[in-house]
C-alpha cells in the first residue's frame, strides 16, 4: 500500500492507494420507514427542515438549532383479528435547541414543531396521529464558552438570541461546531443493494404493498452474506384490521416469503438465499407480529435519533462507519451531518473515477474551518489513482458545503 500526504489551508490530507478490497463476507442491516428509530430520524430531520425554511424565509439565514436528540416513546395498543386500537398515546420528546427570536421578531418554535410532528405522523402512521402526547424540551441555551468578564454579553450568548443575522458568526466564516468525523465508502455490493431493496419493497410504496394493505411499515432486515449464499432474518408486520384470522396471517406470511424468494432470484440470480421471517412468532399461542398501525411504536417500543440507518441508508459493521446521528442537526455547520454526507458523495466520485473500492474519512476540530477538515483520509483499492486528481476532487467536495446546505434545507435530501 502506498501513502502520500499533503497539507493545504490547514487540512492534512492522506491518500492511501492499493488498500485492501473489502472481504466478500458481510453483514448488513436496514430498518424500514415504520421502524421507531427510522421514524425518530426522519421526524428530527423534518423539524430541522421546517425551522430552517421558516427562518431562511423570514430573516435570510438559517438560525441556530438542533433537533438531533429527539426521542419517541411507544404507546400501548390492543390487537385482535380484524380490529385493533391505540389505548395509550405515543409520547414525542421534542428535545433540542432553537433560536426563538431574531432581533425584535419572535419565532413560533413550538407551533412550528407541533405542526411538523402532527403532519409527519398523519403521513407516516395515520392511526397514531390522533394519539400523540408531545413534550417540548426546546431551549435557547448556548454551548459552554461564554465567560463573563464585564457588563457586555459575550458573543456566544447571542447564538440562540441573535440581534440580527449578522450575529451569526458563520456569516463571516463557516466553522465546525464539534470535533467529530464523517465516513463514506463506495461502491455498494450486490447483497447490500438487495437488503436495501428488500426493506423498501415491504415498507414503502410498491406493487406488493399496494396489493397487500395488511403489510405494515416497521420492517427490519438483517443479512449475512459469504459471497455465494445469503442468510436473511426479516420482520414484516401485518395490520390487524386486514387480517381476519390466524390462518389469514399465516397465508400472508407465506406471500412475503414467496416474494422474498422471487426478489432474490432477480437481484441475486447466481446465489442461494434462505429467509427466516418473524422469528418470534408462536402461531399456536397467537403470538404474532400483528399490529394495529403497522409499527411497534404503537406498543412499547422506542425510537431515538442516531440508532437507525447510517446516512447511506444501511448499517454495515464490516464497512467503515461511525455512530453520528446526522438527522436533525443544523445543516449549516454541524459536521455530524455535513461530513457524513460529503464523505459518502466523495467516495462515490472516487469510485467512479477509479472503478475500485474507495473510502473517505473527514475529521473535524471544533472551531476550525468547516471546509478544511483537521484530517482527511482517503483509501483507494486502485494503485493507479493520481494524487493530484484525488486532491482536486477532495477540494471540490469541501467547497460545495453552501450548496449542500441548500439541498438539505430546500430539496429534502433523505438521510438514512
Amino acid at each position: 500500500m502506498n501513502r502520500t500526504s499533503t497539507t493545504f489551508d490547514g487540512s492534512h490530507l492522506v491518500i492511501e492507494t492499493g488498500a485492501p478490497q473489502p472481504d466478500a463476507t458481510t453483514i448488513v442491516e436496514r430498518k424500514g420507514l415504520g421502524h421507531p428509530d427510522t421514524l425518530a430520524d426522519h421526524l428530527a430531520e423534518r423539524l430541522s427542515q421546517i425551522y430552517s425554511q421558516y427562518t431562511a424565509s423570514r430573516f435570510g439565514a438559517v438560525l441556530h438549532h438542533n433537533f438531533d436528540k429527539l426521542a419517541l416513546l411507544g404507546g400501548a395498543s390492543e390487537v385482535r383479528y380484524g380490529s385493533g386500537k391505540v389505548t395509550s398515546p405515543v409520547r414525542v420528546l421534542a428535545n433540542g435547541r432553537a433560536a426563538s427570536a431574531c432581533g425584535g421578531e419572535s419565532i413560533p418554535v413550538t407551533d412550528l414543531v407541533e405542526a411538523g410532528i402532527r403532519d409527519f405522523f398523519a403521513d407516516r402512521l395515520p392511526e397514531v396521529s390522533e394519539h400523540l402526547d408531545i413534550t417540548f424540551n426546546i431551549t435557547t441555551n448556548s454551548s459552554p464558552g461564554a465567560v463573563l468578564t464585564g457588563d457586555s454579553a459575550p458573543e456566544r450568548t447571542r447564538w440562540f438570541a441573535p440581534r440580527s443575522v449578522e450575529d451569526l458568526r458563520e456569516r463571516q466564516m463557516l466553522l465546525s461546531n464539534d470535533t467529530s468525523l464523517g465516513t463514506g465508502w463506495a461502491p455498494e455490493g450486490a447483497f447490500e443493494r438487495f437488503v436495501r431493496h428488500l426493506v423498501d419493497h415491504f415498507s414503502g410504496p410498491s406493487d406488493f404493498t399496494d396489493a397487500h394493505p395488511w403489510c405494515g411499515t416497521d420492517v427490519k432486515v438483517m443479512g449475512y452474506w459469504d459471497g455465494q449464499h445469503a442468510d436473511i432474518v426479516l420482520c414484516v408486520p401485518q395490520k390487524s384490521c386486514h387480517v381476519p384470522s390466524r390462518a389469514a396471517y399465516l397465508d400472508n406470511r407465506g406471500a412475503v416469503l414467496a416474494e422474498c424468494r422471487r426478489l432474490a432470484g432477480v437481484v441475486l440470480p447466481c446465489a442461494t438465499a434462505d429467509f427466516l421471517l418473524n422469528a418470534r412468532d408462536v402461531p399456536e399461542k397467537d403470538e404474532l407480529y400483528l399490529t394495529y398501525t403497522g409499527s411497534s411504536l404503537e406498543s412499547g417500543d422506542e425510537g431515538v435519533v442516531g440508532r437507525g440507518n447510517r446516512v447511506n441508508g444501511l448499517i454495515t459493521p464490516m464497512r467503515p462507519m461511525n455512530l453520528e446521528g446526522a438527522n436533525g442537526k443544523n445543516p449549516v455547520y454541524h459536521v455530524g451531518k455535513l461530513y457524513n454526507l460529503a464523505a459518502m458523495r466523495l467516495a462515490r466520485r472516487l469510485h467512479e473515477e477509479t472503478g475500485d473500492h474507495a473510502e473517505v474519512h473527514l475529521v473535524s476540530a471544533t472551531g476550525q474551518r468547516l471546509d478544511r477538515p483537521w484530517r482527511i483520509l482517503v483509501r483507494l483499492a486502485s494503485c493507479e489513482a493520481q494524487s493530484d486528481k484525488v486532491h482536486a476532487l477532495v477540494v471540490e467536495t469541501l467547497d460545495s458545503f453552501p450548496a449542500l446546505t441548500d439541498e438539505l434545507v430546500h430539496d429534502g435530501v433523505v438521510l438514512s
